[in-house]
């Protein structure tokens, strides 16, 4: 079967799979018969999922070494995939086959949220180097085990929030941490709202879908389009919703802001709208959540305006987004490139970004992870301050779902005072399936 990456896209379309851009596999093929190899080029790579991001990561993956497997329980997605990656490469249904394999050095893993964890700590223990797709976690204590792996066995692991890659993101960071504009008082978070749905229709499983390894952890079901492809993210026995699905980016841009990497709010009070339609979307609709930090920072995070992270300072305001940078006063930016003695910034691409700070400025998220993966060093979205990140969104939706303020020790990472919170940091998983 020789199909193009263009192939790839329309023949998945229908299964709801995107995210491949349209290059001919020859193409791929020819500019990895020319690259320059080198050890850390060589690294084998497994990926596991292929929808989605999933596609995104394998494709930016391929400078860096070589695909030796492809894996996903869909096995149209399985077997259009090692046609477009890569003819050579083995496919499998079961990710721990994949992870069998000892000409695997590193593992991309794009599957629903529900299996992040499970799949993290199990290629950490076949001794893989793992780059995952955000959020990291379905739940608090997922990632404390995450974390407890990851020290255990020395893995490097990247998470993809490629956000603090990013020259936007970074510069406002460092602009809040650097004090330049006085003391931190508030972070104003806004993602959007969760779409509604439902009720769904349940149908037979597809015999092309192994559903009840796709389910996983998660209570088995009547199989159901909806619940899987794109809009598992609205189901919150996958996933968070968008708070965890955006939250994951610009809750992660507010901790890396705050300083907060290696903890958390102590406060939390969530408000939200939650449907209760059977066999439907259950993420809420429309959600608040107000968080105050041990030092006096409060962070808001709410479902209504411009998407984006706001630093609200003594002296001024910081507004970041994916495309700029603003400030409140409106020069700030030209005042600072010009106060060289004091901060020191340069202009490029007609962006002004940090050339010396606290910081570390990385140029490519993935290129990061395989520089660390060769050096053993930490990369910039590590699994602590990556599982600090993801909590916050956590305990926005245990706040929201409990419909009362919480209290926070992230020290101890337990709620306070309150047994029934603490029964929310895990879920039940079904047997065979546990991450422990």
């Amino acid at each position: 079967m020789r199909i193009n990456r263009r192939g790839f896209l329309t023949a998945a379309a229908g299964a709801g799979a995107v995210g491949l851009t349209p290059r001919r596999r020859d193409v791929i093929e020819a500019a990895e018969a020319k690259r320059p190899r080198s050890a850390n080029e060589q690294a084998g790579i497994g990926a596991i999922g292929l929808r989605y991001q999933g596609s995104v990561i394998t494709e930016k993956a391929l400078p860096y070494g070589r695909l030796v497997a492809l894996c996903d329980v869909d096995r149209n997605l399985r077997e259009m995939g090692r046609a477009c990656f890569g003819s050579l490469a083995r496919i499998f249904e079961d990710y721990r086959q994949l992870l069998d394999r000892k000409d695997i050095d590193v593992v991309m893993i794009g599957t629903p949220d529900h299996w992040h964890t499970k799949m993290v700590i199990d290629a950490c223990r076949a001794g893989k180097d793992i780059y995952v797709e955000k959020p990291l976690t379905l739940t608090i204590d997922e990632g404390k085990q995450l974390c407890k792996a990851v020290k255990e066995t020395g893995r490097v692991v990247q998470v993809g929030t490629w956000q603090r890659s990013d020259v936007n993101f970074r510069l406002a960071c460092e602009l809040v941490r650097s004090g330049r504009l006085g003391k931190l008082k508030k972070c104003i978070v806004t993602i959007d709202a969760n779409p509604a749905g439902g009720p769904f229709e349940n149908v037979p499983e597809p015999k092309h879908i192994n559903w009840d390894l796709w389910l996983g952890q998660t209570p088995r079901v009547p199989y159901c389009e909806e619940r899987c492809h794109y809009t598992f993210r609205w189901w919150y026995e996958y996933s968070g919703g968008k708070m965890t699905d955006w939250g994951a980016h610009h809750v992660d841009v507010a901790q890396w802001g705050i300083g907060a990497d290696a903890t958390g709010p102590v406060e939390i009070d969530a408000k939200a709208k939650i449907p209760n339609v059977k066999n439907g979307y259950n993420t809420a609709t429309w959600f608040t959540a107000d968080m105050k930090y041990a030092d006096g920072v409060a962070l808001e995070i709410r479902c209504e305006g411009t998407i984006g992270v706001r630093f609200k300072c003594e002296k001024g305001d910081v507004f970041v987004t994916r495309k700029s940078v603003v400030t409140d006063p409106p020069g700030l930016l030209k005042q600072l490139a010009m106060d060289r003695s004091e901060y020191k910034i340069y202009e490029h691409d007609l962006k002004f970004a940090p050339k010396v700070g606290k910081l570390a400025s990385i140029e490519n998220h993935m290129r990061n992870f395989f520089d660390c993966v060769k050096t053993r060093k930490a990369p910039i979205s590590d699994v602590v301050s990556q599982h600090r990140s993801v909590s916050v969104c956590h305990l926005a939706n245990i706040s929201m779902r409990l419909g009362r303020p919480l209290k926070w020790d992230p020290v101890k990472e337990q709620f306070v005072g309150d047994a029934e919170a603490n029964t929310w940091l895990s879920r039940e998983q079904r047997k065979g399936f546990e991450t422990a």
